[in-house]
């Protein structure tokens, strides 16, 4: 009598669980239309941060790291030009583009005496290596 009993409530458990109708499901989240865009931008964020991170423990030569981080940054452009062109903004123009990819002059405030690094305009805190850079912005 109880090996009877414990089928049915093993019976009665598996057909529960089997059982469950379509109508008892939760409704799907809905995806985000350049959610996809998103996930590669962030996936380009990471290997711009990997690279940096190689490139300073030594494991890229100067050339390299300048050459694959300026396809990394084109990349995320257009990606962000992609996302930009969805949400219906208006994507910068091609020459604002390229004109950032040109090699600008810097200022000596916006250099960095600690590692280098060369930025367009004045920041608190170097983007780089993330020391206090000389009369910050504010």
């Amino acid at each position: 009598m109880l090996l009877a009993a414990a089928a049915l409530l093993i019976v009665g458990a598996v057909v529960f669980t089997l059982g469950v109708r379509e109508k008892d499901l939760p409704a799907p989240v809905p995806v985000s239309p350049f959610q996809h865009l998103d996930d590669r931008k962030a996936q380009i964020y990471e290997n711009l941060r990997d690279l940096q991170f190689e490139f300073r423990v030594g494991k890229l030569s100067d050339e390299d790291y300048q050459k694959t981080k300026l396809e990394l940054q084109r990349e995320l452009a257009n990606v962000l030009a992609e996302i930009d062109a969805i949400k219906g903004e208006a994507a910068p123009p091609p020459a604002a583009v390229a004109a950032a990819e040109k090699p600008m002059k810097q200022k000596a405030a916006n250099v960095c005496p600690h590692c280098g690094a060369a930025f367009e305009r004045a920041l608190k805190f170097c983007g780089e290596c993330g020391k206090p850079m000389p009369g910050g912005a504010a």
